[in-house]
């Protein structure tokens, strides 16, 4: 049996349906992303979880033990949410014992664990300060370590990361995933980023109106599509109907087809039969805006120096990969 099985799980607010039999199955020490735009249903499923909202029917298991009859008290989750929800008038040592108090550990052993848990966020050198006193990024570590410190069977992860920065976030994510794969601490973590979800994931939960539409592996999820939602999510694919499809390809093509941008080669030799619309420099990949037969297309291509770069108006011949053409419903 799975760690933690959800089954047929439903829930509606009044005349809106927010889960349809929601069904997924993860193992122990497993990191699990939900991924999908807002108001798929994501942070719901999790609150879920953790007991801080009601289900109309259906059952969540946590190894074995339904965990609907129970309290959030009562489940052994520890949950992570995005607005950090510290206590202003406690320090950061009093911030992360909390927890351990309500559990009426004694204060020796709290004492002990605590500072594990701030050595483990690297912040034992700020146990004294008070939350105004910190960064963001602190302050959410803060909330984390308060989460670890009770050592929960389950660690929920509601969008920990949208309100830093991209340095931090990227510094932050880097570390929760070293913590939790060095306690197999098994993980559900929310976000509509595809970028952390494809980075942090052992497995990804694609979601879309209350439903589960795809899940697997980052390059499953990112490289083999299911339908036109995934397609349209994930990466930024080039999605074609028949028409366009068949135009560009010169043959029949019977439905729609999704291509990778990165997945067409610009070149200068050869029939040049399409043309540069525009560019975006995205670090170290050139986006090009490129039309060939009445198709229009993105083109991602490595920034490898500037005379790389090719001008609005440039003729171009492409050449496109076709292992990498995908049929989406």
């Amino acid at each position: 049996m799975s760690f933690v099985s959800v089954r047929k799980l439903q829930k509606r607010y009044g005349a809106s349906q927010i889960f349809h039999d929601i069904d997924c199955e993860i193992e122990r020490g497993e990191f699990v992303t939900l991924l999908g735009p807002s108001g798929c249903g994501k942070s719901t499923l999790l609150r879920c979880i953790a007991g801080l909202t009601s289900v109309d029917s259906g059952h969540i298991l946590l190894d074995g033990q339904d965990l609907v009859p129970l309290s959030p008290q009562k489940r052994g989750i520890g949950m992570v949410f995005q607005s950090y929800a510290l206590f202003p008038n406690m320090t950061v040592r009093q911030n992360v014992a909390f927890g351990l108090r309500m559990q009426k550990v004694k204060a020796e052993l709290r004492q002990t664990q605590v500072e594990e848990a701030l050595r483990m966020v690297e912040l034992h050198d700020f146990a004294e300060r008070y939350p105004h006193q910190l960064s963001g990024g602190q302050c959410q570590r803060v909330a984390l370590a308060r989460s670890l410190v009770t050592r929960p069977r389950l660690l929920l992860l509601d969008e920990p990361l949208s309100a830093l920065d991209a340095r931090i976030r990227k510094h932050l994510r880097e570390q929760i995933r070293e913590i939790q794969r060095a306690l197999g601490l098994t993980t559900i973590f929310v976000t509509h980023d595809q970028e952390e979800a494809l980075t942090m994931s052992d497995r990804i939960f694609l979601m879309n109106q209350g439903r589960i539409v795809q899940s697997g592996d980052a390059e499953t999820l990112y490289t083999a599509p299911v339908d036109l939602f995934a397609a349209g999510f994930i990466g930024n694919y080039n999605l074609l109907d028949p028409d366009s499809a068949s135009r560009l390809l010169q043959r029949p093509v019977a439905g729609r087809l999704a291509i990778r941008p990165e997945a067409i080669t610009l070149r200068l030799d050869g029939e040049l039969d399409g043309q540069v619309l525009s560019h975006s420099l995205l670090g170290n990949v050139i986006r090009y805006r490129v039309t060939i037969r009445d198709v229009e297309l993105i083109v991602d291509v490595l920034n490898r120096s500037p005379s790389d770069l090719h001008p609005a108006g440039q003729r171009v011949s492409l050449a496109i990969d076709t292992l990498a053409l995908r049929e989406v419903a």
